[in-house]
């Protein structure tokens, strides 16, 4: 696998071809799941013009901003995960691509959690046409009922849902001995991780995004609180 996401357009394809074919060389993945990926991208493109579902700005760069940044969160979670569970969905990223990725893995299942009932409906569609091993709850993550509902899982994902002192206590709920959170940030996650230390004891490492020169990935194990006082 190369360092960075740069695929090569050729005047006779499609973005979309371009970019399904381009994800399943880079991370493995089968035909079947790399065409439903374009699926997703295609219904992705018709809700955006009456739901917000990401930036209108990224748009031209679907398959590079969303759709890889999501994705290279495969290679590096661990083979083993199955149960998943993906924080503030949003229009899908990272959880929905993960999810339909998830396909490939027998077994594995992806929980996706977005209280804006819009979107929940979009994923669902999404979830519909793609067959995608996914559950979608339309409920906020900090909710006891929401939390009751969940087992613990292998790996927690999240990207731009809150500062990471605030993310951790949402994700912690799920965490138990051997979780990973695996959390796209941007390049002010050194302050965060300060921040974080002073109410949560975690082991972490930063990894560059392939995607995004100023991003970073962290990943998060052993997260607990710290007692007060």
């Amino acid at each position: 696998m190369t360092d960075r996401w740069r695929p090569e357009h050729r005047p006779q394809e499609s973005a979309a071809a371009v970019g399904t074919s381009h994800i399943a060389a880079t991370f493995g993945v089968s035909r079947e799941t790399a065409e439903n990926l374009g699926t997703y991208a295609e219904l992705l493109q018709r809700w955006q013009k009456t739901i917000n579902l990401v930036a209108p700005a990224t748009m031209g760069e679907l398959w590079q901003r969303h759709f890889a940044d999501s994705a290279q969160l495969w290679a590096i979670a661990p083979g083993s995960a199955r149960t998943w569970i993906d924080l503030g969905s949003g229009g899908g990223f990272p959880g929905l691509v993960l999810g339909i990725m998830l396909a490939d893995r027998p077994g594995a299942r992806m929980i996706l959690v977005e209280s804006d009932g819009r979107k929940a409906a979009f994923l669902r569609e999404v979830a519909r046409a793609t067959s995608a091993p996914v559950d979608i709850l339309c409920t906020r993550i900090e909710k006891a009922s929401t939390q009751v509902k969940i087992a613990k899982v292998d790996v927690i994902t999240a990207r731009a849902l809150a500062p990471l002192p605030r993310l951790l206590g949402l994700a912690q709920p799920f965490f138990s001995e051997g979780t990973e959170g695996l959390l796209l940030k941007g390049r002010g996650v050194e302050s965060e991780l300060i921040e974080a230390r002073a109410s949560w004891s975690f082991v972490s490492e930063l990894r560059p995004s392939r995607t995004d020169a100023e991003g970073r990935i962290v990943v998060i194990r052993d997260l607990r609180s710290k007692p007060e006082g």
